[in-house]
């Protein structure tokens, strides 16, 4: 012992004895409070009273930067481990005395249900481990926050208050929960929320959860949702390309259902609407810059600012390719130059146009290509109704099915072209409104029926075969190419149906009565030609009889009637 804590010994006293008095006033295990003495780099020496001294490790006064911060003459807090140790000198430990004090300042908190405060400083299985002033606590995954917390190693170095929920000093088990003390906080905060909440306010929250169709703001103790189309008046695709959980927003309340507790939001109801003077801004016939952001099969969407998109329709890409999809042109992210075609203000439209930031072909069309010009080109199309022709680039010419042939009954083109043929035609009309070339293949040549009235003129009798029979008359072909129509009535007397007088592949003998070489028909009667027999033999009978001054009675005879008839009079 040094001399500091040498104790005066009476003669008659043994050291035992002496011992066993100190004894009964230092326990082991009790916490007392002491002085110290001297320090150094190694120990500490604190007179804990009674006459005794004892020695704490210098570490013990260490902190955070492991500077040990004690002074002589300073009252401390120890722990008396042992009263007596080999050196004649008593065990201290300020340490677990700052311990026993921190385990009865938690005792104390958890009967009270105080609130604590601690660092989290790892992960354990299932949760965190929690610093309570040196002592180890646990914090439960589920007791982390009011939802599920994805990522806890973010919180590690954190400081936070938490409730004690279970507590054991005998096996040293605490067990933490954040979330008693924020559902606490948060129904205090609903009850005021509540309170001052109406639609048309503004308020402000912080991003507490992110969706594909929206965002949950905290608005404090109750949560509001904004939807995806209420956070701008430009696309948005998803919500974190404007929001990060943990962002505060302004937002206003669109509507709000006290019963329910439901709130929904909006963001860009607290900014100005871009379409309130967009046709002031966006005049028809402006030239302007846009970013395409879209892409569907019948146009693309460009973005002219933000919050305000136009269309491009297909049919607006260009004058002369056939655009089958917009990708074929454009990409999302293009920038491109249009024309603002038409606005509709209270729709939210407006129409762009490609094409028309480009001279038109197709008013230069018609110089080239006066009406009555030959061209030559390939055959691009071939459809029911006629030829399609490439003119030149992105322009082609259509030879409708009945400008293919003057006489020749064309069904199907295809039964003539093909896809390449090389065709000659001559222009017959070129609309530059509706974008259609018409051609004629048939106008490369003179058309027959302009000589049928010269060859064919009406009275002339014509042999010819029938080529196909209806039941409203015969069709009989006058030449190649150019047939006449026999109607029922002009086949001869007592015929009702064409069938019975006249067969496909017969040979008929008409006269021409009417032609139409605008409708390109030429109307036959076989009667005339019978009719006109008749009158012809009536004449030459009239005429041999009138040189014996016969009357008509005997025109009218059997004889003259038997030359009319071939002697069948009855």
């Amino acid at each position: 012992m040094t001399e500091s804590t040498q104790t005066a010994v009476p003669a008659d006293d043994s050291f035992e004895a002496l011992f066993e008095a100190q004894g009964a006033m230092i326990k082991e295990g009790e916490v007392v409070q002491g002085v110290v003495l001297s320090i150094d780099p190694e120990q500490v020496l604190v007179d804990v009273g009674s006459k005794s001294e004892g020695m704490v490790a210098t570490w013990e006064f260490a902190d955070s930067d492991g500077i040990a911060r004690i002074q002589v003459g300073q009252k401390v807090d120890v722990l008396v481990e042992k009263a007596e140790s080999d050196e004649g000198t008593i065990v201290l430990s300020k340490e677990k005395a700052d311990r026993l004090r921190v385990w009865d300042q938690l005792s104390s908190a958890y009967d009270g249900s105080d609130v604590v405060e601690g660092v989290i400083t790892g992960r354990v299985k299932g949760g965190l481990s929690v610093n309570l002033n040196g002592v180890k606590a646990f914090l439960p995954g589920s007791q982390v926050d009011l939802r599920p917390v994805r990522n806890l190693d973010r919180m590690i170095g954190e400081s936070h208050k938490f409730k004690i929920i279970k507590f054991n000093k005998r096996r040293g088990n605490i067990v933490l929960s954040r979330r008693a003390l924020l559902e606490t906080e948060r129904q205090s905060l609903r009850q005021k929320t509540l309170e001052i909440l109406q639609e048309g306010l503004v308020v402000e929250g912080i991003v507490k959860n992110l969706t594909d169709y929206g965002a949950f703001i905290d608005l404090g103790g109750i949560d509001g949702l904004l939807h995806i189309t209420d956070m701008s008046w430009g696309r948005v695709s998803h919500p974190s390309e404007l929001f990060q959980v943990g962002d505060q927003v302004r937002v206003r309340v669109l509507k709000f259902d006290a019963d329910s507790e439901r709130v929904s939001l909006g963001l860009k109801q607290t900014q100005p609407d871009p379409w309130g003077d967009v046709a002031a801004r966006y005049p028809i016939g402006l030239r302007i810059k846009g970013k395409v952001v879209s892409l569907a099969d019948y146009g693309a969407f460009v973005e002219l600012e933000p919050g305000i998109e136009g269309l491009i329709h297909i049919s607006e890409m260009s004058w002369t390719k056939r655009v089958k999809h917009p990708s074929k042109v454009v990409a999302i992210g293009d920038e491109v130059d249009v024309l603002v075609l038409d606005v509709d203000e209270p729709n939210r439209k407006i129409s762009l146009g490609m094409k028309q930031v480009e001279p038109n072909p197709w008013a230069m069309l018609e110089e080239r290509y006066p009406p009555g010009t030959t061209v030559k080109g390939a055959v691009r199309n071939v459809t029911n109704f006629g030829v399609f022709v490439g003119i030149e680039e992105g322009i082609d010419g259509l030879v409708h099915v009945s400008d293919i042939s003057w006489t020749q009954k064309v069904r199907d083109p295809k039964d003539l072209y093909k896809k390449g043929d090389e065709v000659e035609a001559v222009v017959l009309k070129v609309d530059i409104e509706s974008e259609k070339f018409s051609l004629g293949i048939k106008q490369m040549q003179r058309n027959p029926w302009e000589e049928i009235p010269e060859k064919y003129p009406v009275g002339t009798k014509i042999s010819g075969k029938a080529t196909s029979i209806a039941d409203f008359g015969v069709f009989v072909e006058i030449e190649e190419g150019i047939e006449g129509l026999v109607y029922a009535s002009e086949i001869g007397q007592d015929v009702d149906n064409p069938r019975d007088a006249v067969k496909e592949g017969d040979e008929v003998e008409a006269l021409v009565v009417r032609i139409d070489t605008s409708e390109q028909k030429v109307a036959l009667s076989m009667r005339a030609v019978h009719d006109r027999e008749q009158r012809a033999a009536i004449q030459r009978v009239a005429k041999q009889a009138g040189s014996e001054k016969a009357t008509l009675g005997d025109l009218l005879s059997r004889d003259a009637l038997d030359q009319l008839t071939g002697g069948d009079s009855d």
